[in-house]
């Protein structure tokens, strides 16, 4: 709160008061909309590439980030128990590629028992659809047999880059700006990630393979493109997005399975938002939900009592909707886009 000595009349006009503003919207909004968004983002890319190149949307994938992110776990625990560490990073980005490949090897497995079988019918895309919310209650039920459906805390490294109380001495304001290494890991890894799946797609044959199999199969198929190459290489590349991004989302909050089963509506609704088919348009969706979600559920009033006089203060918490509700903001903008626009922002594939 401010210091009680300021009068009235400068409440508002304080540039001290505009810092302490700016670092409670830092805290509060922008640093974890930013770490959501960069992990909706990665979850939405996978979306958009199962969409984009196999023509299906994929219910089973917020249960392939848990069971992904199970396996790192689960890998994360051995090492540790073995006495091995990434300190002061967590242990869990060593185990990540443990848990690639685990989910790489069950998710083209799926494919061959069940999902293959559909397109060799020609299935129609609902159908692959139908196809998918049965996978995804097995793989959510799996998880849950395996690990338990509690809560489950794997973060072992550093917990703070920069404490409130270290930022509120060093800068002598009296709001503190909490930055937690998981938030900071988040945004590198969703850069470096995202850089390089931009750079196979664009620069690689076997990227544009799977860009020319999306656009149109038949033609690919007549340039002597091999589609079974194609689906395998999608699916271990939408292992390692749903791995990656299920893995920092659970050490930026917790790992609890059915989290990863809620977390589906905010990744289709920024894959749709950004336009179904569309990388790109699958980041952008990322951050427009994470921060819609963020700024709709978080009380303003601390920063409006910084920036308004005291007699424009409000007595309320000037929160729009409450956090329990967060997800169905997502609701409400993925409606509104496939009513006006269902193409989305970057005119992906109509849904």
């Amino acid at each position: 709160m401010r210091p009680a000595a300021r009068s009235g009349t400068e409440r508002g006009a304080d540039p001290m008061d505009a810092l302490n503003a700016l670092v409670a919207l830092a805290n509060f909004v922008l640093i974890p909309a930013m770490a959501y968004g960069s992990q909706l983002a990665l979850g939405a890319l996978g979306v958009t590439l199962i969409y984009g190149i196999l023509r299906f949307s994929n219910f089973a994938h917020g249960d392939t980030m848990a069971i992904g992110t199970m396996i790192t776990i689960l890998v994360t625990w051995g090492l540790q128990a073995l006495g091995v560490s990434l300190s002061p990073l967590p242990t869990a980005l060593l185990a990540i590629p443990f848990g690639i490949a685990g989910t790489a090897l069950l998710v083209l497995g799926t494919d061959r028992l069940i999902y293959r079988f559909y397109r060799e019918q020609k299935a129609k895309p609902v159908i692959l659809v139908i196809v998918s919310m049965g996978v995804m209650f097995i793989y959510n039920g799996l998880t849950r047999f395996v690990i338990g459906p509690n809560d489950q805390d794997f973060d072992d490294g550093t917990r703070f880059l920069i404490s409130a109380r270290d930022f509120k001495a060093m800068t002598g304001l009296d709001e503190g700006l909490a930055l937690k290494s998981t938030q900071a890991i988040t945004v590198v890894t969703a850069v470096i990630v995202v850089a390089l799946l931009f750079w196979f797609l664009n620069r690689t044959r076997t990227g544009k393979s799977m860009r020319a199999y999306s656009d149109n199969e038949d033609l690919a198929l007549l340039s002597g493109i091999n589609p079974e190459r194609v689906v395998t290489v999608t699916w271990i590349i939408v292992s390692a997005l749903a791995v990656v991004a299920g893995t920092l989302y659970g050490l930026d909050k917790s790992f609890k399975p059915f989290t990863y089963f809620q977390l589906l509506l905010p990744i289709f609704a920024s894959a749709i938002v950004g336009g179904l088919g569309s990388p790109l348009g699958a980041i952008a969706g990322g951050f427009i939900i994470a921060f819609s979600e963020v700024g709709i559920t978080y009380a303003w009033k601390k920063v409006a009592t910084y920036l308004l006089p005291e007699a424009l203060e409000p007595s309320g918490l000037v929160q729009l909707m409450s956090t329990d509700y967060k997800f169905a903001v997502s609701f409400v903008i993925l409606i509104i886009v496939l009513l006006f626009r269902p193409t989305g922002l970057f005119k992906g594939k109509s849904v």
